[in-house]
């Protein structure tokens, strides 16, 4: 799928046209520079590898810094490869938001989602827990509960829903209406949520 790279800003809300009142979230999406073109000769298949965002030369290895000069450009924070681009592009060009999206078309959207650390069966499984603190329930409002057999078969089978590190992972939303391009600022406001915090990046597909 073709997209680009870009940065989550915050969430807003906005009006559809039925007057009803819907969330939404702003992208900042591009400008993405091509860094370099994969083909079925060289490399096996096709594809375009794009980056986003500055950083610092003394921040980046030598290897880096020799790769990005040779598409005229500075290092680069991201790098992601996409495929199926309606548009043949060299190295060096850059990809903006208002090239190769428009406002109502669907996109979908993937980053790493918030992380919250270690947590307990009732906050990442969703478990009830015991419910009312009756006679005889000690400290077991949040308890897991049963997680085996004794003697047979002596283990917890894989699998079995426990206490463990919760979030940050991939996550892909998909088909959230674009419903405001802003090219000059390079900013796209989606309907809908977008996993991860603000300022985290983001791949955006269509």
């Amino acid at each position: 799928m073709s997209g680009l790279i870009g940065r989550k800003i915050g969430m807003t809300s906005g009006y559809n046209q039925e007057g009803k009142n819907v969330p939404c979230t702003i992208l900042e999406v591009g400008p993405c520079v091509v860094t370099q073109v994969k083909s079925k000769e060289t490399d096996g298949y096709e594809s375009i590898q794009l980056a986003f965002d500055e950083k610092k030369e003394k921040h980046a290895t030598k290897a880096v810094v020799g790769h990005f000069k040779k598409a005229n450009t500075t290092p680069k924070k991201r790098v992601a490869e996409f495929k199926n681009f309606s548009v043949e592009y060299n190295v060096g060009d850059y990809i903006t938001v208002d090239k190769h999206f428009e406002e109502g078309e669907f996109v979908d959207v993937s980053a790493n989602s918030k992380g919250k650390g270690f947590q307990g069966v009732v906050k990442r499984h969703g478990f009830a827990g015991v419910g009312d603190a009756s006679h005889g329930q000690h400290n077991r409002l949040r308890a897991p509960g049963s997680i085996g057999a004794a003697s047979t078969p002596s283990r917890v089978f894989k699998g079995m829903k426990m206490a463990g590190q919760t979030g940050d992972k991939k996550v892909k939303v998909l088909n959230l209406k674009v419903v405001k391009i802003i090219s000059e600022k390079n900013l796209m406001i989606v309907r809908g949520a977008v996993p991860g915090h603000n300022n985290a990046y983001v791949i955006v597909q269509k």
